[in-house]
């Protein structure tokens, strides 16, 4: 069982305009610090400027495996993970967050999990933790908003990773 091992940080943003397809989440394992992805949510915030069904979207997400020569995106930032345990160290892994250049891989990246979300009902992934995907060092892990917003639309999203040490 993978749950449990190792250290767990949190990757948020808040509050984020999303005018166009990007990133969401981008990490990097440090070396000999492989990770896994526990949870992400994602879900529309800021008001009633997007709720009604006149304001309804339907969102693709992907969660993308990375496995070599990884060019980090860009237009975004790299919030510092916070862990999960205040007695934790800092994280060793790489994030960043809401990159409107995409990441981008030299092998063929492998989509491990596709899914989409209604604008009005938060995205929630949450894996048993035998079907966690892994990351190890030379990799990267993204989870991709796939699809154009028809307008701006604000957004939240969390992510919950593992450094398996």
């Amino acid at each position: 069982m993978i749950g449990g091992l190792g250290r767990a940080y949190v990757v948020p943003f808040a509050g984020v305009s999303v005018t166009a397809k990007q990133d969401f989440f981008y990490i990097k394992p440090a070396a000999d610090k492989p990770i896994s992805v526990e949870w992400i949510e994602i879900a529309a915030s800021g008001g009633t400027a997007d709720a009604g069904d006149a304001q309804e979207e339907l969102f693709d997400l992907r969660l993308i495996r990375l496995p070599a020569t990884v060019t980090v995106g860009s237009g975004g930032t790299a919030p510092t993970p916070t862990p999960l345990n205040p007695n934790d160290a800092a994280a060793g892994l790489t994030s960043r967050v809401n990159d409107t250049t995409v990441a981008t891989t030299s092998g063929t990246a492998l989509t491990v999990h596709a899914t989409a979300m209604n604008s009005r009902v938060p995205g929630v992934w949450l894996p048993a933790p035998e079907h966690r995907w892994l990351c190890a060092n030379a990799q990267a892990i993204v989870f991709r908003l796939e699809t154009t917003p028809a307008d701006a639309i604000l957004l939240s999203g969390t992510m919950i990773v593992r450094e398996l040490i």
